[in-house]
């Protein structure tokens, strides 16, 4: 199995981008599919604590490191497959592009990529760090756009029997920041397969590839059109980079709002009664999905209540967690005293490592943001990133 040299072991904090963290006991480093295949049947087989590293944009990692084996996912390459099959009728099944892409490859690598060949499909999604196969864990999103939009399918190498096998999107329990794979379903993302627009028949007659139709507001107002507008796809991926970055969401190594593992905290989903009782100038989105994974309601709604059966589904609603972070008391900037560990100057829904913090500096923050929001609101934050050995 590929290992890394013979020298000290990186620490997390070298491989992550929050900056933390310690040493792993073992660090495995497959470049092609089939040495990566090879390495976690070996590491399964051996019945150690094993994990997965891809960009390390998701993850914070305790101080102390992690007692295991990493596999750290190298693998790179993308593949243009067959033409897949047109939306409707009267589109034809030229302007569709499928790719399979490795599961190592950097995502923003991918996007750029799919630009400047003229397939539309994830220029909302630049900028967002991290690799490709980690993409469908938390089904990764951005201004209007989700990864479940694109993914036909994935390539999963299954922990429990040790199988190759093709899983289709719609088996993937696909959700606001959620999939099965981060709800239990284990084993290892090969590679993606996606199927995107193909705009450059299109842009022989209109003299630039397009994008989707923009969906979201903010994204509208940067560019001067009306939502739902198509425009070119380059125009589009650089007002998405310019909004991420203005929010400390670009990895820049002369920035530290970047030393951070993006959004810390998720959006917090609750039922329709509850969010009457929120500040009027809260924003909230009404969610359509008939069986969003988790909500986030408090505890007073449940007490004394059992499951009913044939029950009217609950309207739900979406919040800002940004919102209420910033509602609660604790602006941008904020630190605890003498803490190293900072709610990012650009963005309140980052945390940031300004310079030397610990994990345990990142964990404190991080308990001390739920502990006022609760206390304010009544929601309980729940993290986006992976915590390892960091107990919120």
């Amino acid at each position: 199995m590929p290992r890394t040299g013979s020298g000290p072991l990186p620490r997390f904090a070298d491989l992550t981008t929050m900056r933390v963290g310690g040493q792993p006991a073992r660090l495995l480093s497959p470049a092609t599919e089939l040495e990566l295949v090879d390495a976690a049947r070996t590491v399964w087989g051996s019945g150690e604590e094993w994990m997965l590293l891809g960009g390390g944009s998701n993850m914070v990692v305790s101080d102390e490191g992690f007692d295991g084996t990493v596999i750290r996912v190298l693998t790179r390459g993308v593949a243009v497959l067959a033409t897949g099959a047109a939306a409707d009728a009267e589109a034809s099944a030229s302007d569709r592009v499928r790719l399979r892409v490795q599961a190592g490859e950097p995502w923003d690598e991918l996007v750029a990529r799919t630009v400047a060949e003229g397939w539309s499909g994830l220029e909302a999604l630049s900028g967002i760090p991290g690799s490709t196969g980690a993409a469908p864990v938390q089904n990764i999103g951005a201004y209007g756009q989700e990864l479940s939009d694109s993914l036909v399918a994935i390539d999963f190498l299954d922990y429990e029997t040790g199988v190759l096998r093709r899983i289709d999107a719609a088996e993937l329990q696909l959700g606001y920041r959620t999939s099965a794979l981060k709800q239990g379903l284990r084993g290892l993302v090969l590679a993606v397969e996606l199927e995107l627009h193909d705009t450059r028949a299109e842009a022989s007659v209109l003299g630039s590839a397009l994008s989707t139709p923009v969906a979201y507001p903010q994204l509208a107002g940067a560019l001067g059109v009306q939502v739902g507008d198509r425009v070119p796809l380059g125009a589009l991926r650089a007002s998405v980079l310019a909004l991420r970055g203005a929010k400390g969401m670009v990895l820049d190594a002369g920035d530290p709002d970047t030393n951070s593992a993006g959004s810390f905290f998720t959006n917090p989903i609750v039922s329709l009664a509850f969010s009457r009782t929120m500040p009027a100038s809260a924003p909230r989105w009404p969610l359509t999905d008939p069986d969003p994974p988790d909500r986030v309601i408090p505890i007073e709604e449940y007490y004394g209540v059992g499951p009913v059966e044939d029950a009217t589904p609950v309207p739900l609603v979406k919040l800002s967690a940004a919102w209420l972070i910033e509602n609660s008391g604790i602006s941008r900037g904020f630190r605890l005293p003498g803490s190293r560990a900072a709610i990012s100057s650009k963005h309140s829904l980052a945390l940031t490592n300004v310079g030397g913090a610990t994990a345990d500096e990142i964990g404190q923050l991080a308990r001390f943001v739920q502990g006022r929001v609760q206390s304010e609101f009544g929601v309980i934050l729940q993290p986006e990133p992976l915590l390892v050995g960091v107990t919120l």
